[in-house]
């Protein structure tokens, strides 16, 4: 956001006085020695003055900024020579304020060191040519105080856009704060529900029987507290179906990992409901695993999550309840793969 004039009224403003400047030009031609220094000078003034006023971009390119700063310098040289100072017609020395409103507008384009440049000069040349009581009689004054307010008026223009620009990143980064902090809450009371949702009718069996449960609804605790862990660790990758297939596979005696590890984020909600329905399915094929690790796959991959069923080795899993500790190579030796399946990240065409 920036805080501007409308751009058609500071156009406007700008090419009127710049046009005025051009019409004493052409008035004083009756009065000077020669006219080919004059007419020079407002060609040259018409071009510089088109350039700035109309060129799109602030600020100014350099080359515009330039280009009107030569033609400032070289103003008063070529129409100082014609003009008769004893002659009071004030449109002779028309370029000296045509200098000066070329210069408020390069102040106003974003150019403010070559505009002080410009009018510096054109106020030493004639203070020089035409002697101390020109200061006032030619406008220097008025060139000098108009390119003075126009620096002012730039300065406050910039400052109020860099504040502004400061409060909407304020209030932008309020607003992504604010999204951060509602999202947190909304999780955590996704979370709270679902995990009363799970948990509480085996929280009141446990208070209605004061603790005393029996071996299957210890098991079942254990179940639940695992389901609980899975709500965390794998969310990304979890449906009611798979919870049930997930909870089955538990109860049976298996042990069932879950893993999110990103990658599914980019999904649309289609290929997330497929890939849901295809962890489902491959769980429910898992009757002789031991161990079920479901695991997702990072981006870029073209598969979205892997399946691994593991059937343990009935000695190795006797001399692992009886302490004998396999070392992990026997134990990898010792089982067998009996589920493998990658759920592709794109349905098949």
């Amino acid at each position: 956001m920036r805080v501007s004039l409308p751009a058609g009224i500071a156009i406007g403003l700008a090419a009127l006085f710049s046009v005025f400047h051009l019409v004493l030009g052409v008035a004083s031609l009756a009065t000077v020695s020669e006219v080919g220094p004059v007419l020079t000078c407002m060609a040259l003034y018409a071009a510089a003055s088109g350039v700035a006023i109309f060129l799109p971009g602030r600020p100014l390119p350099v080359w515009a900024a330039c280009f009107s700063l030569a033609t400032a310098l070289v103003m008063p040289v070529i129409a100082a020579p014609v003009v008769d100072l004893t002659d009071k017609n004030d449109s002779t020395t028309w370029w000296v304020a045509a200098v000066g409103t070329l210069m408020v507008v390069l102040v106003v384009r974003g150019r403010r060191a070559f505009a002080w440049v410009g009018v510096v000069f054109v106020t030493l040349f004639v203070v020089v040519w035409a002697g101390p009581g020109a200061f006032g009689d030619l406008g220097l004054v008025g060139d000098l105080t108009w390119v003075a307010v126009a620096t002012g008026f730039a300065v406050a223009m910039d400052r109020a856009t860099r504040t502004t620009q400061e409060f909407l990143r304020a209030e932008q980064e309020t607003a992504d704060w604010q999204a951060a902090q509602d999202a947190h809450v909304f999780e955590r009371q996704f979370r709270l529900s679902q995990t009363t949702r799970m948990a509480l009718p085996m929280l009141e069996r446990v208070i209605e029987r004061d603790g005393d449960l029996t071996d299957d609804e210890r098991a079942e605790c254990l179940h639940l507290e695992q389901a609980i862990r899975d709500e965390i660790r794998g969310r990304s990758l979890l449906s009611d179906d798979v919870r049930d297939e997930v909870m089955r596979l538990r109860r049976r005696g298996a042990t069932v990992q879950l893993h999110d590890d990103g990658g599914l984020d980019d999904l649309e909600v289609d290929d997330l409901r497929r890939v849901h329905a295809e962890i489902a399915e491959a769980l429910r094929g898992a009757r002789d695993a031991d161990n079920v690790i479901v695991r997702t796959v990072a981006e870029g991959s073209e598969a979205a999550v892997t399946i691994v069923g593991l059937r343990l080795d009935t000695a190795a899993s006797e001399s692992a309840a009886l302490g004998a500790g396999l070392d992990d190579e026997d134990e990898d030796e010792d089982d067998s793969v009996v589920l493998w399946t990658e759920i592709p990240r794109r349905a098949a065409v």
